[in-house]
């Protein structure tokens, strides 16, 4: 028979290192759940969006990125009118690309607009649905070097960046 102290001494895993933070997932879900109940006793004919990635840290922990119209606050929960789609940033050698889940929508009712402070806007209002996220860049991008598709609900948005890593030096 295996002792608890054994437990307790014995090296951590990798496994036993990531499955570590998911007891705060199910803390999470839990108060989730009671801030819904709160928001469905308030009533409202309005949906509720609400969801979660979770992707592996470049410190190798968990990292949990929420979206949805579903937002805490220290009185309870807010249900906003827009949904903030899921988003995904990937910092390449030459770009940056932004991914962004906004489906229902047509492209012609998209908006972005790059900020002063290098902020990425997603706007999309229509009468069915509207989003709206703001997506801090991790590099500096040119605005009049950029790209953008919509296809099955993904907007892919390929911004070239001002400074270059990796730029080749030509000997003479």
């Amino acid at each position: 028979m295996v002792s608890d102290e054994w437990f307790r001494r014995r090296k951590k895993s990798f496994w036993d290192s990531f499955f570590e933070g998911f007891g705060d997932f199910e803390r999470m879900i839990d108060e989730f759940m009671k801030d819904f109940e709160e928001i469905s006793r308030r009533g409202g004919a309005q949906s509720f969006v609400y969801g979660f990635s979770v992707s592996m840290g470049p410190d190798g922990k968990p990292v949990v990125r929420e979206f949805g119209n579903v937002k805490p606050s220290p009185r309870g929960p807010i249900l906003k009118e827009e949904v903030e789609p899921l988003v995904d940033v990937f910092d390449e050698k030459d770009a940056v690309k932004v991914c962004a889940e906004i489906p229902g929508v047509n492209k012609e009712d998209i908006r972005l607009n790059l900020t002063d402070d290098n902020k990425l806007v997603i706007s999309v209002e229509n009468p069915q649905r509207r989003y709206y996220k703001e997506v801090a860049l991790p590099a500096k991008v040119n605005p009049d070097n950029s790209k953008a598709t919509y296809k099955n609900g993904v907007l892919e948005v390929v911004l070239e960046k001002v400074e270059k890593r990796g730029k080749n030096i030509t000997v003479e």
